[in-house]
């Protein structure tokens, strides 16, 4: 595998525009599973066909129970200075429910031992709305997050997917199902309990400290060209043209051994265009700039736009500040919906 992303990153060296590069991101999965020296390795592939930014973000997926002291002393001595920590909870009932390896002192002891390593730059995922929770747990999950000085949080509503053992769990009664309505209130808690404490607000379901903010998810949020390298990443031009490789790990493998890539393409339309760039754009703080879609979108297409969004600019469910489209952070929570409401279909 490892052969096979150093060709595939061989093979695309010329698809990025910009050969400076502002982020590497490990993830998709788990990589802290690899050796250190692995890392290491793919990250030297990088350096012999881009160079870095003086001030770039390297980030590094993890589970707790991946960053044990050895892990960690290695790790600090690369150039990898992001973290971002499946935590998920800091109560057991929560992790078993989750099916996750690690327990509530794991997740405790790998932040406090990351930040013993040096590692300053820490992201850690919570996950509200779980029927083994409740208001009171998810206020110590917060409080817990503070005292360990965390400057980034992603954090999610617990979805139920189909086919995964907490769909059998509560299709046969025993667990209940998340409470829309209680994922509502802890959402919006969240929100104010993180801004009280110097977080900003940057996207739905991410808060960082000035200065910790993802640049990652940043460049995607803002629609820009972005290179993805190994079964199942994805990649996106910055224009009209999204990629996306072979799920399949033997099928990735062989291909690259034959110096080629086992990937397909999508040419987006200007309707596809258009709908991303509103999903994407009303999720974040800096909403959707409309000198933008006036110099990439036909005037058949604005015209739609204009119309759609009359009525919610007059309830108040959408607002323009400085030529930029947005939805007031108290609609926050229903932000997909009202963005699907403007797609042309």
């Amino acid at each position: 595998m490892i052969s096979a992303l150093k060709k595939e990153i061989s093979l695309r060296k010329d698809e990025l525009e910009n050969k400076t590069l502002k982020s590497l991101y490990f993830g998709g999965g788990t990589p802290s599973l690899l050796h250190v020296d692995e890392l290491k390795s793919l990250i030297d592939e990088v350096l012999k066909h881009f160079s870095f930014d003086s001030e770039i973000e390297i980030t590094l997926e993890a589970n707790p129970d991946d960053l044990d002291q050895t892990f960690l002393k290695e790790l600090s001595q690369t150039p990898i200075n992001r973290l971002s920590i499946g935590t998920q909870s800091f109560f057991d009932e929560d992790l078993k429910m989750m099916n996750r390896a690690h327990n509530s002192g794991e997740a405790e002891s790998s932040i406090k031992r990351a930040q013993d390593f040096g590692f300053e730059n820490i992201s850690i995922d919570l996950i509200y709305g779980s029927p083994t929770s409740n208001f009171e747990i998810w206020k110590k999950n917060l409080r817990k997050t503070i005292e360990l000085e965390v400057p980034h949080v992603s954090s999610y509503a617990l979805t139920i997917e189909p086919k995964t053992a907490l769909n059998t769990w509560i299709s046969q009664g025993k667990i209940a199902a998340p409470k829309e309505a209680e994922q509502h209130e802890e959402f919006f808690y969240m929100t104010d309990f993180l801004k009280d404490h110097g977080f900003d607000h940057y996207e739905i379901s991410n808060f960082g400290k000035p200065g910790f903010h993802s640049k990652h998810n940043s460049s995607y949020w803002k629609y820009q060209e972005y290179l993805g390298i190994g079964p199942s990443a994805h990649s996106y031009n910055g224009r009209n043209e999204r990629s996306w490789n072979v799920a399949n790990n033997q099928l990735y493998i062989n291909s690259l051994h034959q110096n080629k890539l086992a990937k397909e393409t999508e040419i987006l339309s200007e309707k596809d265009q258009f709908n991303e760039m509103l999903m994407i754009g009303l999720r974040t703080i800096w909403g959707v700039d409309l000198s933008s879609l006036k110099e990439k979108f036909s005037t058949e297409l604005l015209e739609y736009f204009q119309n759609e969004i009359k009525n919610k600019l007059e309830d108040g469910i959408l607002s323009i500040e400085n030529n930029h489209l947005k939805i007031p952070e108290k609609h926050w929570f229903l932000a997909d919906g009202i963005a699907s409401d403007l797609f042309m279909v």
